[in-house]
């Protein structure tokens, strides 16, 4: 009875601490979006009412062309406003943004290949009618939540990506009226053809079918038939040699690392000619491994054996011949000197702990980089929760927690300097075959020069404060959209609302509740809600996470098994005046409680 009013004490104490540090207030990045967006524009003058001398709660929501949802900028409508220059880099710092609409101006330059880096929750994008060229990039794909895209009538050129056939909620695409050239992908085919008008070059459904030959140009293909059918014979022959000497001179052929059939893209090919190369581990392996063992386990790195891809990273799966398996990763925009790479290799290799998974190894050529890990059987804690969520129990989804908590916090604080992950998600916690938590990818945020997101120690926790309201409540980071009201909501700002409306409970996944654990799920709620407060300085630090949360696992009889490896972190954080004692994390202003 006693440890029971204990909690409950410490829940209040708790709730009034987080509704404490959330209220309702702008959003320094936000701010610096709009200010950036300003200052890029060579002709702002439709934006001289954006004055930022005011701090007052929602100031920016008033600004012309703005939209806001609990005081966060989610949207962004900037047609026809005479505006110059290029689509700003700033906007970056509108990290939610929903929607974006810079149609009717005066813009230049290229679409940026990084805009889905910038606003990863876009689900509208105008920019038509302005003076935008270059090719539509390829990254356009990493927009997932996209429903709208629209670039018409700008002078973009090029092919259309076949990577947007992949937008699965895509439901209006134009790109009428630019330089575009080229088959239209088959995966786009359903869009209304108005949408691709206006591109000469542009053929294939809904379109009219490619190949088809105006009366002028079938003239010119008579006239030059006969000069073709004398050329063609005689290529024939020339071809036909060739092949022959080719198709009887294998080991001509093996000493410039070819082989027949092997296809692969260009950077697989450069490879061939390497295959010797020794494979660098950080613990000696009872047989050498070389490049060529490694392609030979991935299939030449086929497509077939890929795990996973971004646009940094592709992981592949290996299987080598004792039926073990491993995950290789191809660093894409890697471009460190070989020095350079090294070191940091040699860093992360040297990185050990239960929850973490193991850098073992690592390949260097042409300019290729590959990053070897130990392979899990179990698949990502993302995949687990999309899969079927109801069959992991509350105990469970706990120790999963936990064990993530605590491999963060050991990069963090068990470490001189910390380690940052830069990318942390429920994508990139691995489970094992016990189902213990296990964090991949750790440092590799260094290593990616075209990175356009500053990792960050508070980065990190704010990424792992997400994952944690995704185990307590089922839901995705945006899953949470009204189509009536036109727009979505994160996670993150829906969990501490109803957490400062009294209504926490309604946010635990229903097949968790009435289990006899709703108290705790709260409390884990009210954890997570410190995490992705705003601004970043309210957030906690990692060590406050884990301390926290260990206190809850000493109530499931989870002993520590792990003090070889201990925190470094001291007892006292003075900068956020909070102190530990006991279990609990207290605040100093509410020792009054």
């Amino acid at each position: 009875m006693t440890c029971f009013r204990g909690l409950t004490c410490v829940l209040l104490l708790v709730l009034v601490f987080c509704c404490a540090i959330l209220p309702p207030v702008f959003s320094e990045d936000d701010v610096a979006c709009l200010q950036g967006v300003k200052n890029a524009m060579a002709n702002p003058s439709a934006l001289n009412s954006w004055t930022f001398s005011n701090s007052t709660v929602k100031f920016i929501c008033s600004f012309v062309g703005t939209t806001c949802w609990n005081n966060r900028l989610i949207g962004l409508d900037l047609g026809e406003m005479s505006l110059c220059g290029q689509v700003p880099s700033a906007l970056q710092y509108c990290y939610i943004l929903q929607n974006l609409d810079l149609s009717g101006n005066n813009l230049t330059g290229p679409v940026p290949p990084a805009i889905c880096d910038w606003l990863p929750y876009l689900v509208s994008l105008d920019l038509s009618n302005n003076q935008l060229t270059g090719p539509i990039p390829d990254d356009l794909a990493n927009c997932t939540f996209l429903n709208k895209l629209v670039l018409s009538d700008n002078m973009l050129s090029g092919f259309i990506p076949s990577q947007l056939a992949s937008l699965g909620r895509l439901k209006t695409l134009s790109v009428a009226n630019n330089e575009l050239s080229g088959t239209i992908p088959s995966g786009l085919s359903s869009f209304d053809s108005s949408g691709f008008e206006g591109n000469t070059g542009l053929c294939g459904a809904p379109l009219g079918k490619c190949g088809g030959l105006s009366k002028r140009r079938l003239a010119v293909f008579i006239a030059a038939g006969v000069f073709g059918a004398v050329t063609a014979a005689a290529l024939l022959l020339f071809v036909s040699g060739v092949c022959l000497f080719y198709f009887r001179k294998p080991s001509w052929r093996r000493k410039r690392g070819v082989e027949v059939g092997s296809g692969g893209d260009a950077w697989t090919d450069r490879l061939r000619a390497h295959k010797l190369v020794q494979v660098s581990w950080f613990q000696k392996p009872l047989v050498k491994v070389k490049l060529a063992d490694l392609m030979a386990a991935t299939n030449d790195f086929s497509v077939d054996n890929v795990i996973s891809s971004t646009r940094t990273v592709t992981t592949y799966m290996a299987i080598l011949p004792d039926g073990s398996s491993l995950a290789i990763k191809r660093l894409n925009t890697c471009k460190l000197s070989k020095k350079r790479f090294v070191t940091e290799m040699n860093r992360l290799g040297q990185l050990r702990h239960p929850n973490l998974v193991p850098l073992l190894g690592y390949c260097m050529v042409e300019g290729e980089k590959l990053l070897i890990y130990k392979h899990t059987s179990s698949g990502t804690l993302n995949s687990m929760l999309n899969g079927n969520p109801s069959e992991l129990d509350w105990p469970t989804r706990f120790r999963l927690s936990f064990g993530a908590a605590r491999g963060l916090a050991w990069l963090h604080h068990g470490r001189q300097p910390p380690i940052l992950h830069g990318n942390i998600s429920s994508n990139a916690i691995l489970l094992d075959e016990d189902l213990d938590a296990r964090i991949i990818d750790f440092g590799l945020a260094s290593l990616m020069t075209s990175s356009t997101m500053v990792a960050s120690l508070k980065g990190d926790v704010y990424g792992f404060g997400v994952v944690l309201l995704e185990l307590a409540t089922g839901q995705r980071p945006l899953d949470l959209g009204n189509a009536d009201e036109g727009f979505q909501v994160y996670l993150v700002d829906w969990v501490p609302q109803l957490s400062c409306s009294g209504r926490l409970k309604d946010a635990i996944d229903k097949s968790l509740c009435g289990r006899g654990h709703d108290e705790e799920i709260m409390l884990f709620l009210r954890i997570a809600c410190l995490c992705v407060a705003s601004p970043p300085k309210d957030r906690w630090s990692m060590f406050q996470v884990y301390e926290s949360l260990k206190s809850i696992a000493e109530d499931h009889g989870f002993s520590e098994q792990y003090d070889e490896y201990p925190l470094l972190f001291g007892r006292q954080n003075t900068s956020n005046q909070t102190y530990i004692w006991g279990p609990y994390i207290w605040s100093k202003s509410l020792e009054k409680f």
